[in-house]
Parts: C-alpha cells; structure tokens; sequence
C-alpha cells in the first residue's frame, strides 16, 4: 500500500523557495489502477517521482509497503526501487546497442540474478508482452508500440509489486496507445497496482480512480464519471 502524509516538496531558486508539492495527503490501495492528472506544471511528475522513490520529501512521511521510506539514504531507496517498483517512461530508455532481450535483463543484473534466469525471464516477459519473435531486435528496428513494449517488460521482470507509468503513450498514435493501456490493464487484473501519469483524458479512463493535481494540491481523488476504466 502506498501512503502519503502531509508532503511538501521545495525547492530554492535563487532566495525564492518554491513549494512543488503542499501538504499532500492520499493512499492508493494494493492493486488499485490509478492515474494521477494535472497540467504542466502541476507537480504530478514531481509526486509520481516520490511514489517511486526517485525524490524524497522535504516534509512529510511516504510508506511504501508499510516501510517509512521518506528519510532513507540513496542506497536504501535503490533496494526499494529495485525490488518493488518498475518504470515506463515516454521516451523508453532503451539503450541503442542492446537487443530487446538484453534490454529487459538489465534490471536483473542489478539484483543479482543468474545469467540464465535472467535470459529465461526476459523471455517470458517479451513473450507477455507479444514480442516472442523480436528478442534479438535492436531498439532501431522496432516502432514506437513495440519499444514501450520492451519498456513494459523490462518494468515487470523484477516482478514488482508497482508499476510506475509516466505519460506512457505520450510518443504513441491513438491505436497503439490503446494496445499499450490494455497491457496495463491486463497487469492490473492479475494484482499489480498501477499508477499512470497523464494528461489526457482518454488515457485516465482505464484507472479506476482518478487523482487530479492542480498548483501542488491533490484537488480530487475519486473514481472517474466515464470510461473504459470504471
């Protein structure tokens, strides 16, 4: 379970302090899907970033799991990030000279994990991910549906308990947008909790419940009016 209390996030420009996040308060239940809205600015990223254990409040208390993670060292948040949440990003992050494949083991080799398992996973969570024929593919000769793909993969071979998705279909046209957002439900269904940032619409409407950030306040967190989602 994830639980926010009263977190603020500042930062100094120049003598100016500029509060990101004010007194941010909410709980996003074990396998909740949940998409966290807001225009530029709005301090959604900034939260999501928080969530994961990417940033640290400058107040406030973040449990993750039932661990208060809000004041740990780098160190320890690495452990959490790496056991217990995947990323997938707008831009994929995939690196260039790395197949399909070996792209999705990466996080592995920071867990330890045996060259064989880790191939034997990454295999799987390709073939999960319909990419079955394109494990040995470089990044380049994929298109934009089948990195974020890739991406997804590489965010569930870990087996995480969370998955974090930052504008994941911001580089995506409508169709394969689609195909994208169903994967995340299929993850949904079997337990993972999911947490999509976005600004659209049409995205959020396959969350179960809807955050909307607006100036650095949670200005409403409910299930939404519409959708695909409900």
């Amino acid at each position: 379970m994830i639980e926010l209390k009263s977190i603020t996030k500042s930062y100094m420009v120049g003598t100016e302090k500029i509060d990101v996040l004010k007194n941010v308060s909410a709980t996003i239940e074990d396998g909740e899907f949940v998409a966290i809205m807001g225009p530029s600015g709005s301090g959604k990223s900034t939260l999501m970033n928080i969530i994961g254990c990417l940033d640290k409040p400058t107040e406030g208390s973040y449990f993750l799991d039932g661990e208060d993670v809000s004041g740990y060292k780098e160190a320890e948040l690495a452990r959490v990030r790496n056991a217990s949440i995947g990323f997938v990003f707008q831009q994929f992050h995939l690196l260039p000279r790395l197949s399909a494949l070996r792209n999705v083991e990466l996080p592995m080799i920071y867990a330890g994990v045996t060259k064989a398992e880790r191939e034997e996973r990454a295999a799987e969570a390709l073939a999960k991910m319909g990419l079955g024929d394109r494990m040995g593919h470089l990044p380049n000769a994929l298109s934009g549906g089948q990195k974020q793909r890739v991406a997804i993969a590489r965010a569930i071979v870990n087996r995480p308990s969370l998955i974090l998705a930052d504008e994941p279909t911001g580089a995506l046209d409508t169709k394969t947008s689609q195909t994208i957002m169903e994967q995340f439900r299929a993850l949904n269904e079997e337990g993972v909790t999911i947490v999509v940032v976005t600004h659209e619409p049409e995205i959020a409407e396959y969350a179960n419940r809807t955050i909307l950030v607006r100036d650095g306040e949670i200005v409403s967190a409910k299930s939404p009016d519409w959708g695909v989602g409900k």
